[in-house]
């Protein structure tokens, strides 16, 4: 607020008592509504707060001088108090609408990388295998069968980026139990599965979809870096928890050392964060890697 009057010096000293009624001539921040209102006489200042802050002044002016009376005065506090309160969720309610814009874009970025990210990694994945072995001088059968598999990977990615376009949520069980979408999961990857179900109870969407994409995150890291030739896909369901359990005989590597960017811990992490769970990543060059999540439900 602009300008140097009594009542405004007594607003940021916290006391407007003493401002109820001033002479609006006398006010710089209203000097110039003078003009053209048929000369405005007075105003009463009234401090706005919200939960013991202060937000700013109301003033109401009027070209009659009089002293307001204490119930003239109580009234317009009341109406200050009312004010104040709607300034102050208007205030948050932006401020929520940003916070939501953001988790909304972490999760979009989640999707994107889940989906689009990892099935362009499936086609060039596919594609360098065909290449090498064009190079190898390879039956020529065998690399017409490796661009097949791009191109069957590269349609359903595309039609994957059409769903996403269409619905934003996430729906990858499409209709089927968890233990049901990640034998699909193991039987896609690129390495060896095997599969363990301990316990069965139905788990909240939220929690089965969570699971899955971090699964499928996973499978898709030990496919592009760990060089391993058996996972352990590990799903323990008990009345209290659920626990995912994904385990590789791969080359490992230094927690420490890789960026914390890398592999898509970023956003593993976040989805358990999301789960009120637990995120647990072991690992040591040349020994293999396990991570673990727990889950409450």
């Amino acid at each position: 607020m602009e300008g140097d009057c009594f009542c405004l010096r007594t607003y940021r000293e916290g006391d407007l008592a003493g401002a109820a009624n001033v002479n609006v001539v006398e006010c710089s921040r209203l000097r110039g509504l003078v003009d053209g209102t048929d000369g405005l006489r007075y105003h009463a200042s009234i401090p706005l707060y919200a939960h013991g802050k202060k937000l700013g002044v109301l003033n109401v002016a009027s070209r009659d001088w009089r002293q307001l009376a204490p119930e003239d005065l109580q009234l317009l506090y009341t109406i200050g108090d009312l004010l104040g309160i709607a300034i102050e969720r208007a205030r948050l309610f932006d401020r929520s609408a940003r916070l939501g814009a953001v988790e909304e874009r972490n999760r979009l970025a989640r999707e994107i990388h889940d989906t689009l990210v990892q099935g362009l990694t499936a086609v060039s994945l596919q594609l360098e295998s065909a290449d090498a072995l064009l190079e190898a001088g390879a039956d020529p059968d065998a690399v017409r069968q490796k661009v097949e598999q791009a191109l069957l990977l590269t349609r359903a990615n595309l039609e994957e980026a059409r769903r996403s376009v269409m619905d934003l949520r996430a729906a990858p069980l499409q209709g089927r139990t968890l233990e049901e979408a990640l034998a699909v999961l193991a039987e896609q990857a690129d390495v060896t599965v095997d599969l363990q179900v301990t316990g069965s109870r139905p788990l909240p969407p939220r929690v089965e979809s969570g699971l899955y994409r971090i699964a499928q995150e996973a499978l898709t890291n030990i496919g592009r870096h760990a060089q391993a030739t058996q996972v352990r896909l590990a799903l323990t369901m008990t009345p209290d928890q659920v626990a995912l359990t994904v385990e590789d005989n791969g080359r490992g590597f230094d927690p420490e050392a890789v960026l914390e960017n890398k592999f898509g811990l970023i956003g593993m992490n976040e989805r358990v964060r999301l789960l009120d769970g637990r995120f647990r990543l072991e690992s040591s060059e040349g020994e293999g890697t396990r991570l673990e999540v727990v889950v409450p439900v």
